[in-house]
């Protein structure tokens, strides 16, 4: 079985935090069993635990914790993890304060958090991806899945992640499933037989695709499987009868040209889906070409993801051409391909036509200028309520940094824009900050680093942003602000000195000669430069 999921095309340096690592995990379980057995704010309100009990709580307060993240980093695509990050903390928090308030434990057999996990037959989401990854078999599955046994048992959704499938496992899971397929509504089986030679894997998958043939399906989840072209015909009699399936997850599934068209094959033409996945694959243009014709049966598509799939020229030109019959879109991510300038011109086409867009992460597609500026228009006419507009990585210059900042300004409901690891410089910046001085009142991420920004671009976009009711973070590290330049920022974000990102990549010193003299040129000229650009109507440029 190919596992090979490694994109060639993935830009090397890029950092994830999600998911922690294991040490992360139990430090953090430490953090929270002393929070909640010695005096804190919150037991000083509420009371503490005794230590032991306080150490089981806690347990189960981060498997809850990671669980809910990991579902978020799965179904959102928030590129290095950060919101997934956030998500965990703050459920922590949440869990915390309710087991406090909740006080010591009176029962015998021990304490629970309250989660989402079937504990009886009325419950109707069963889930047992919680805790370490793991290997079961015969004996352990028929513990693990007996609550699915009870009489009557109304649950209609599944998540069987993050546990390895042996065949005696299945084989236990197999009447079960057969006996719930009437009413379950959506099956979770990502990552459900890591580690399993390719033949054993196989004949797991084959047996929960016969189990579950014949469910009406609203999502199907099959993320993280290294499925290959035989992995995926292995779910071929899930795959076919699935007539209602309204989402699908395959991501992270080392789906090649050939198992695209598998799945091109496979999945019937009923219009029906509205969520698309498809990151972190090695697809390329043949499998792209497959993939498109599913999107082109999907007139109702709200959210399709196509990042890291190895995606060239040819492949972006058959998928924007395909996005054009999806008018529902409101999430479009197509991240960390080769399209080029042909396939953004085309793709700029498609977006003129999303009225409904929410979320745009195109970033690392090498659009340059031509493709940035073409797509810039579409969205300035088109798509009013965007929220997050990703643009990294695509060379885009000064030149661009007009028309793009003419669809800034459109763009009122902004809250996250992204044009990190580009050549903005100065004077793109400078344009840039101009665009969202007016409005832009839900703006809390502003992402601009390494664009050898100097201090002049630095001081204009940091004074027009920290002025934003909701900001909350602006990244303009990796750039070539001077030592005078990193003082004025921080005195600028004096009084809210979290909203200013780390600076730890900045070189002072950075740029060729010529950019240097040029750096030196506009700081001493700055104030010339900021009164021109003052003047500068972002609606007006040609």
């Amino acid at each position: 079985m190919d596992v090979t999921t490694l994109n060639s095309q993935s830009r090397p340096f890029s950092v994830k935090l999600w998911p922690p690592s294991q040490n992360t995990r139990l430090m953090l379980m430490e953090r929270v069993t002393n929070n909640l057995s010695s005096q804190s704010f919150f037991s000083q309100k509420y009371g503490s635990l005794n230590k032991e009990e306080a150490a089981v709580i806690a347990k189960e307060i981060e498997d809850a914790a990671f669980t809910s993240a990991n579902q978020h980093y799965k179904k959102e695509p928030d590129g290095d993890g950060s919101s997934a990050v956030q998500l965990y903390a703050k459920e922590c928090s949440k869990l915390i304060v309710e087991a406090l308030k909740r006080g010591p434990n009176t029962k015998e057999d021990g304490v629970t958090v309250e989660v989402e996990q079937v504990v009886s037959p009325r419950e109707t989401f069963f889930d047992i991806s919680k805790g370490q990854r793991s290997f079961i078999e015969t004996e352990e599955a028929n513990e693990l899945l007996k609550p699915l046994k009870e009489p009557g048992s109304s649950c209609t959704k599944i998540c069987f992640s993050n546990r390895s499938f042996g065949l005696g496992a299945a084989g236990v899971a197999k009447p079960i499933l057969e006996s719930l397929k009437d009413q379950l509504q959506e099956v979770d089986l990502s990552d459900f037989i890591a580690g399993r030679p390719e033949a054993e894997a196989l004949d797991v998958m084959n047996i929960f695709s016969e189990a579950l043939e014949g469910c009406v399906l609203k999502s199907l989840d099959l993320s993280n499987n290294a499925l290959g072209e035989k992995g995926v015909r292995a779910f071929n009699k899930l795959l076919k009868s699935q007539s209602n399936l309204e989402e699908l997850y395959l991501m992270n599934d080392g789906i090649s040209e050939e198992a695209a068209r598998a799945i091109c094959e496979l999945i019937p033409s009923t219009g029906k889906l509205r969520v698309l996945q498809f990151h972190n694959n090695m697809t390329g243009d043949e499998g792209a070409v497959a993939i498109s014709e599913v999107v082109k049966r999907s007139p109702l598509l709200e959210n399709f993801r196509c990042s890291s799939t190895r995606v060239g020229t040819e492949g972006g030109v058959a998928l924007s051409e395909a996005l054009m019959r999806c008018t529902h879109l409101k999430k479009l991510n197509l991240c960390d391909n080769m399209f080029g300038v042909e396939a953004g011109v085309v793709l700029s086409k498609s977006l003129s036509k999303h009225a409904n867009l929410i979320e745009v992460y195109l970033s690392y597609l090498n659009l340059e200028d031509e493709g940035a500026i073409a797509i810039a228009n579409a969205l300035k006419e088109s798509a009013p309520s965007i929220e997050v507009l990703e643009m990294a990585g695509n060379d885009i210059t000064v030149e661009a940094a007009p028309i793009l900042a003419e669809c800034v300004a459109a763009k009122q409901s902004l809250t996250k824009l992204n044009l990190a690891e580009n050549e903005l410089k100065d004077e793109g910046t400078i344009i840039i900050g101009k665009a969202l001085e007016d409005g832009h009142g839900r703006l809390n991420e502003v992402d601009i680093s390494t664009n050898s920004v100097r201090r002049a671009g630095a001081r204009v976009l940091a004074q027009v942003l920290v002025q934003k009711p909701e900001f909350k973070l602006l990244n303009i590290n990796g750039n070539f602000i001077s030592e005078e330049g990193i003082d004025e920022l921080k005195g600028i974000f004096k009084a809210s000195p979290d909203m200013l990102g780390s600076l730890d990549e900045n070189d002072p010193d950075g740029g060729d000669e010529e950019e240097k003299e040029s750096g030196d040129e506009d700081e001493r000229n700055e104030d010339e430069l900021e009164s021109k650009l003052k003047i500068l109507d972002v609606n007006s440029v040609e």
